[in-house]
């Protein structure tokens, strides 16, 4: 939490250039905005990419409209850059980006799942009472039509952890029909999107992405 309010003041690590202009759409997690993942996009902008939040408030949660706005989103980065957009998201960001996926695979290069319970019981993690706590559905019964397991039809990968501490470890990590590519770090959970060498993983998965296209 603490790196995580400090995001604002932090500066990237220079890189290798890899971005080539493309269009990334960062989604942030549950009970957090934009702030949470400034420095990854700063990274991200450092070697080459053109990142951009969601620019959405706080993610509470499901939300068809929320949803609806990024499928626009995705477009129009992709009608800006010419390029097919990378989708990263961390924790409920993750769900949003397998969805977005599936409903908008001709604009996206690949989505990046951080920490995100995609796979296995909606119950099987920390935060699942808090969730419904501030949302008016539960776990259980989301908004989405879309099965969040699915893998969409695009290079997929999922980043996990086995001290995430909030996420369980076969949540985010999915089955091997459930993502092209499964990469474990080892990071707790707030760590995952604020940690430089997280951080450095999540690019290192867009390129190995980048491959499997």
């Amino acid at each position: 939490m603490p790196a995580l309010l400090a995001n604002p003041f932090r500066a990237p690590r220079k890189g290798k250039q890899i971005g080539e202009g493309r269009a990334v759409l960062v989604i942030p997690g549950l009970a957090t905005g934009d702030i949470s993942t400034l420095l990854m996009r700063r990274t991200l902008r450092a070697r080459g990419f053109v990142p951009s939040g969601w620019r959405l408030g706080m993610n509470h949660g499901a939300d068809l409209a929320k949803l609806a706005r990024l499928e626009a989103r995705v477009a129009a980065l992709h009608s800006q850059t010419g390029r097919k957009v990378v989708v990263i998201g961390w924790s409920l960001g993750g769900l949003y980006a397998r969805i977005l996926g599936q409903r908008a695979s001709e604009h996206i290069a690949s989505v990046i799942t951080v920490g995100s319970p995609f796979s296995g019981g909606r119950r099987d993690n920390a935060g699942w009472r808090y969730y419904e706590l501030i949302n008016d559905h539960s776990v259980d019964n989301p908004p989405f039509a879309e099965d969040f397991s699915q893998k969409p039809p695009m290079p997929t990968v999922a980043i996990w952890s086995a001290i995430d501490g909030i996420v369980a470890a076969h949540s985010a990590r999915g089955r091997d029909d459930e993502s092209d590519l499964r990469i474990e770090v080892k990071a707790q959970h707030f760590a995952l999107g604020t940690s430089r060498r997280c951080i450095e993983q999540v690019i290192d998965a867009i390129a190995m992405a980048d491959t499997l296209g």
